[in-house]
């Protein structure tokens, strides 16, 4: 599905959650009544979530107009005015929420993420997501990483293979699954979990694209690459704190996962302001 057409379902569906039968306090509303507002942000923040805060307006009244003074991706700051926000009152006071939510929680991800990518900038390892997201806004978040400086892992079961334990212990063991991998989708990514460097052996000789090296300790993830000599990429996973970031980067793996970017996020401070 394109990413239009993802904002505008997961719109509605945000809508339906909270409108239901019909916004019964902003009916009290003269249906004339107009409203300028002013978007602030209360926080240092990375701003996402543009478009699916104007959809959201957009779908409750096509007279509702937006104008941003940021874009996706861009580093804000704490009072600053981000956005106008004017149009039909009634409209505008039944969006307001559900716009927000969209905002905060794609403006947190990205924070996040920011803050985790400036710590190994120096360096050529990339910070990685994972499939810990919130139900049903996955790509969202995804879309929210990116704007964070962060990459993206696989999107969902369907577009990568990732063996991890439970699969190899059902297969026999890494060359068998990794055998069956490449019978059944030859044209995917192939990336096998390995928790020991034995096992990072038979990873390399296997063929695969890439390792993911689960929980290693910092001196092991330098041994780990120095065994693997650039032949495969390295990703190392599994608890992973925020000021052992450079250390592990420095250590010459080529990305790090960290399911705390999606998972774990903080939702960013927004106010909308009647003016």
């Amino acid at each position: 599905m394109e990413l239009y057409q993802l904002i505008i379902n997961q719109a509605a569906n945000a809508l339906d959650e909270d409108v239901g039968s019909g916004d019964i306090s902003a009916n009290l509303i003269d249906a004339e009544a107009w409203l300028e507002t002013e978007l602030l942000v209360r926080e240092d923040a990375v701003l996402c979530g543009c478009q699916w805060f104007d959809e959201v307006f957009r779908q409750c009244d096509e007279k509702i107009s937006t104008q941003w003074h940021a874009g996706d991706g861009d580093q804000i700051t704490a009072n600053s005015v981000v956005c106008e926000v004017s149009g039909p009152a009634r409209g505008l006071l039944t969006a307001e929420r559900s716009a927000l939510n969209f905002l905060q929680t794609l403006s947190g991800t990205a924070t996040l993420t920011r803050a985790y990518s400036d710590r190994i900038k120096h360096t050529r390892c990339k910070i990685l997501d994972t499939r810990k997201t919130i139900p049903q806004l996955r790509v969202a978040q995804k879309y929210a990483v990116l704007c964070g400086g962060g990459s993206n892992h696989r999107i969902g079961l369907f577009d990568a293979f990732l063996i991890k334990e439970n699969h190899l212990a059902a297969c026999g063991g890494i060359a068998n699954a990794v055998t069956r991998a490449r019978e059944t989708h030859p044209d995917k990514f192939l990336e096998v979990e390995v928790e020991d460097l034995e096992q990072l052996r038979q990873a390399i000789d296997a063929g695969v694209e890439r390792a993911l090296l689960d929980n290693f300790s910092l001196a092991d993830m330098q041994r780990a690459v120095e065994l693997n000599q650039q032949r495969i990429e390295l990703e190392a996973s599994g608890n992973i704190e925020k000021d052992k970031l450079a250390q592990i980067a420095a250590s010459g793996v080529d990305y790090i996962s960290i399911g705390a970017l999606t998972k774990n996020l903080r939702a960013i401070d927004f106010s909308l302001r009647y003016r």
